[in-house]
């Protein structure tokens, strides 16, 4: 049985502070906890919105090396970036924090010394390079060497981004200093670990108790079978919480430790600054208390494994008791016209670069854009002609035009003021039951509806489907209007017009409130036109299946709600767009194998492909490079393994479908049989990408 909760604390992922956001990450994590927190608050729930920028960590020191400045100068300007960006955007933050500040340094470190003091802490001895002319223990970012899978000359200390192998910085051949040059040697170092995998049975047990999405339990089953290892908790940097331990002065905690704290410290940093210094308590420490950790699915395994398991360790100690996640509704990635967001190709666009193109209602038109769109079970695409689309034909067309055809009725037929509902309906003042209006109480129906069908998808993290819900009654409302005629019956029945036009009035009100979480400033817009005090973000979500506007409400001073969206603006963002491509010199190179000799159309139809999709997936046990994946396609399941485990993670291929050569004979690979083939292509240096299907089709159907 669901426990009854008397207050929810949310979370959005803590942005990283060395660069601006862009789209991808408002569509993963940011614009659904603000849509999911802004109707919680429309039901009358006492819930709190934390978030901050994430400050330490080796990306930081590399972009302050890169500009030659300071770690602190970087920080402090991508965290005043990106609040000024999401304060435009309209993210509702009861507090937006900053893990460089003294509240999250003392917070890092309490639980580091709790952990050492119930001895939980495991101390090791690791080989690591050490650059001799800059004194210093070399970060995995700090490493470019030669990759000994591929050969490539500069990969990284911690993968190589060519041929995707994730590397130990002591496996580089020829490593190199990226500081000053120079050749590391190998040095001995000591380090703290967290034994993560001391927790797995309880985490078992804790993720089991809970009804997580699919794309996420997913995600954490492959982590869990492949057996959770120790994480080391601190490592040889300058920037960062320092670890407060004797003999590990020149050391801080790493980043994956201490930067999900910030969202307890984000919030002692709220209580302080109201004066009620235990106030985080009451959402942190008291299990009447919900908590929700929207993330996008690259932050899955923080929030799902490691941070309860921290937060076990700390409630083993006795001090005090913190909760963990009940639901963690992380989103898939948006790609940003059919590619994924490159912040070194330049390939995407940034938020704050957007609201300078389109101000104003730009704001709300890029939220509804991304909530129609969300990636809440896959990866999705922003396209600019999509959003062009969406803007003219959804918000101006059905939503603007409803709401301006009804307000400007009334300004110009009834001089401001809503009319009254015609006396014959008075015998039932919602309609709904007035078997002389069956137009009426469609209508009326619909809108009675809307805020329990909109709010149970709310209520389940489908919050596409909720907004589509929802601009499913300005559709009906723009029906009801046209079957209406309130054109004609102005002349010919006044009475049944000026019933109409109320309804319409009444229809307007609901859809600010419905829509107020995906378009708060719209919606805010909407109230002010109809003359109503307040703000649609501030009444009762169930308001909106009320008739709340009583007869002879002067209306305010209206407004376009959405203007459409030019070609000329779309095609100069296309323009753009394409002009950050990356270089033809430095793209990777297409495959030039020679083609094959040709087959015939009867050769062709030899082969059997079909869409599958993608139930589990694993390593084979002693293989560098096979996968084991089982695969629906149709109404069986087949066994399928690969040689691309150098290319993708097990997780990364669970419910995608892909395209299986389905009538193959089954064959044997390092023991283990394989039925059927997936397709994937090979550049010229052996990169390889599985052969994916753009959209969702059912599994088994048939490739042509």
């Amino acid at each position: 049985m669901q426990p009854k909760f008397s207050r929810t604390l949310v979370t959005a992922a803590l942005p990283y502070a060395n660069g601006p956001i862009h789209l991808g990450h408002l569509a993963g994590a940011y614009l659904p906890a603000d849509i999911y927190v802004r109707y919680l608050r429309l039901k009358g729930e006492d819930v709190i919105f934390i978030c901050g920028s994430d400050e330490h960590g080796v990306p930081i020191t590399i972009t302050a090396d890169k500009e030659g400045v300071t770690p602190q100068q970087i920080v402090d300007r991508y965290h005043a970036m990106n609040k000024d960006s999401f304060e435009k955007f309209g993210m509702s933050f009861d507090n937006y924090s900053r893990t460089s500040l003294p509240i999250h340094h003392q917070t890092g470190q309490e639980f580091f010394l709790e952990f050492y003091r119930q001895k939980i802490l495991v101390e090791k001895s690791e080989k690591q390079l050490y650059c001799e002319t800059d004194r210093m223990f070399l970060a995995d970012r700090y490493v470019e060497g030669t990759c000994p899978v591929c050969g490539n000359l500069e990969a990284r200390g911690d993968q190589c981004e060519k041929c995707g192998t994730w590397l130990e910085q002591t496996q580089l051949i020829n490593p190199k200093c990226k500081i000053c040059g120079s050749t590391p040697i190998v040095r001995e170092t000591k380090h703290w670990y967290f034994p993560l995998g001391r927790f797995q049975k309880r985490l078992e047990e804790y993720v089991n108790s809970k009804k997580w999405k699919e794309n996420v339990r997913s995600y954490v089953d492959s982590w869990l079978k492949e057996g959770l290892e120790d994480r080391a908790v601190t490592r040889d940097l300058h920037w960062g919480i320092p670890v407060p331990l004797q003999g590990y002065e020149n050391k801080v905690l790493y980043v994956w430790f201490e930067a999900v704290l910030g969202y307890i410290s984000s919030i002692r940093e709220l209580s302080q600054r109201k004066g009620e210094p235990d106030l985080w308590k009451k959402y942190w420490q008291d299990d009447a208390t919900r908590y929700i950790a929207f993330i996008g699915k690259d932050n899955i395994v923080f929030h799902t494994l490691i941070f309860p398991a921290m937060l076990m360790a700390w409630n083993d100690g006795g001090k005090s008791h913190y909760i963990l996640p009940d639901a963690v509704p992380a989103n898939e990635f948006l790609n940003f016209e059919g590619k994924k967001f490159s912040k070194s190709r330049g390939w995407g666009i940034d938020l704050k670069d957007f609201i300078d193109v389109f101000p104003d209602e730009g704001r709300d038109a890029l939220r509804y854009a991304l909530a129609v769109n969300l990636p809440e079970s896959r990866d999705s695409d922003f396209y600019w002609k999509d959003f062009q689309a969406r803007v003219n034909n959804e918000l101006a067309d059905t939503l603007g035009n409803f709401v301006n055809r009804t307000l400007q009725f009334i300004q110009r037929y009834y001089d401001g003021k809503v009319p009254p509902i015609s006396p014959d309906k008075g015998r039932d003042p919602d309609l709904r039951r007035d078997k002389t209006g069956d137009l009426d109480k469609w209508v009326l129906d619909q809108m009675d509806m809307a805020p329990k069908k909109v709010g149970r998808l709310f209520d389940d993290f489908k919050f596409r489907d909720g907004v589509v819900e929802a601009m499913s009654l300005a559709r009906s409302a723009n029906k009801y209007f046209n079957d209406s005629e309130p054109w004609r019956t102005r002349k010919e029945n006044p009475d049944r017009c000026a019933t109409t036009i109320n309804i319409c009035a009444q229809l307007t009100r609901s859809l600010a409130v419905l829509l107020s979480p995906v378009i708060p400033f719209a919606s805010d817009e909407i109230w002010k036109m109809l003359g109503l005090e307040g703000s649609a973000s501030r009444v009762k979500w169930d308001s909106a299946a009320e008739m709340k506007i009583e007869a002879g409400k002067q209306i305010g001073e209206l407004k376009i709600l959405f203007s459409k969206i030019e070609d000329f603006v779309i095609e100069e963002q296309i323009r753009k767009t394409a002009s950050a491509e990356v270089p033809a010199e430095t793209a990777p190179k297409a495959a030039t194998a020679p083609i094959k000799p040709q087959i015939s159309v009867d050769d062709f139809r030899k082969v059997d492909l079909r869409v599958g999709k993608v139930l589990t997936c694993e390593k084979v046990p002693k293989s560098e490079k096979l996968l084991r994946l089982e695969v629906q396609v149709g109404d069986e399941k087949r066994q399928i393994v690969a040689g691309i485990s150098k290319h993708y993670k097990p997780e990364d291929l669970v419910g995608k479908n892909i395209i299986v050569v389905a009538n193959l004979a089954p064959a044997k690979l390092m023991g283990v049989e394989s039925n059927g083939m997936l397709l994937a292509a090979s550049t010229e240096d052996g990169k390889l990408t599985v052969v994916t299907t753009a959209a969702d089709i059912d599994s088994g159907s048939i490739v042509k």
